[in-house]
């Protein structure tokens, strides 16, 4: 039996070492291992999946920790992906897992590994996709899933999660109009954190505006999605909060079996889509000289004797004929 074999059965075991030198090897980009993430995939799906999204600094994290502790007090085992920006320097998260959600580390019913966002768009890794399957497929009950951001492009969590939580706080009218510019479609529950500052009742009014505008998901859907008030440092509204998540877990389970498949549709489309284009993106540059001959081009754009119009087709090109044509 090869390693990958013997790395897949030990993450099927549930075993925590296993688990995390798999997702390490996720995150560094390692196609080797595709081999094992194939053998443990049947074992995955069962997983209840939530996403957390909203600007830094709005409390995601404490939030995160109230909530894997209701979970755990449920006796629902717990695997969280925190997705970290990723350093210039090294490419790795840049806010280690170490320093998030730090008294649930001695529970052995709690996984915990941060990813890095490295650059992409979306607020989500691929690898984030992968390292899902692999919590998934070592018995976790539920998955928590923690983006860098909130934005008009940062929506991904979407295609990954079954219950998608906006965290917002009173006072950021920048965070409302991203809110506005693209997260009222895909928010399953809105939470406004920090509830004891001034002005977290407007916040409330101006988020229950917006979703009653947004009438056609209501009626394509038959859920309306709540917006609670908590404060997570002192444990307040968190109560209501974990609720709302179960409400939306019950909901799809019983009115929603449309969205669920919708979501998991979704979730399989772009884990399928972005391991296809990274296939096919590294076996063309197989074909066309690899990353000197890339190296290259991008030297000839930048002195202006070439452009990326015409040499991105000069590679397709040479990659649709095998090669054989010189660039």
């Amino acid at each position: 039996m090869g390693k990958n074999n013997v790395l897949a059965e030990n993450v099927l075991k549930g075993d925590v070492r296993a688990t995390a030198q798999l997702i390490r090897r996720i995150d560094d980009g390692d196609r080797e291992i595709l081999p094992a993430l194939a053998q443990i995939y049947r074992h995955a799906g069962n997983a209840y999946i939530i996403g957390f999204t909203g600007s830094p600094g709005v409390g995601k994290s404490t939030l995160v920790d109230r909530i894997i502790t209701k979970f755990r007090e449920d006796g629902k085992t717990v695997g969280v992906l925190a997705i970290d920006p990723t350093s210039p320097f090294s490419g790795g998260a840049i806010l280690g897992d170490r320093i998030r959600m730090q008294r649930h580390f001695l529970d052995e019913d709690v996984f915990i590994r941060s990813l890095a966002t490295r650059g992409k768009f979306g607020g989500l890794t691929r690898s984030t996709a992968d390292a899902i399957v692999v919590l998934d497929a070592m018995g976790k009950d539920v998955i928590i899933v923690e983006t860098v951001g909130v934005g008009q492009d940062e929506v991904d969590i979407v295609n990954n999660a079954h219950t998608t939580i906006v965290v917002t706080v009173p006072g950021m009218g920048d965070d409302i109009q991203a809110i506005k510019a693209g997260l009222m479609e895909i928010g399953d529950l809105f939470v406004v954190n920090k509830a004891d500052r001034e002005g977290s009742n407007k916040t409330v009014r101006e988020i229950l505006f917006m979703l009653q505008m947004n009438d056609e998901r209501k009626r394509l859907e038959g859920w309306e999605p709540p917006v609670v008030e908590c404060v997570a440092t002192q444990k307040i509204g968190v109560d209501k909060v974990y609720s709302a998540i179960l409400d939306h877990k019950l909901y799809l389970g019983d009115r929603g079996k449309n969205r669920l498949e919708r979501i998991e549709r979704s979730r399989i489309l772009s884990q399928f889509m972005d391991l296809f284009r990274e296939g096919l993106i590294e076996r063309a540059l197989e074909k066309i000289g690899g990353e000197e001959a890339l190296d290259k081009v991008v030297l000839d754009i930048m002195s202006r004797s070439n452009d990326p119009y015409r040499a991105s087709s000069e590679f397709l090109d040479a990659v649709m004929n095998d090669g054989s044509d010189s660039l």
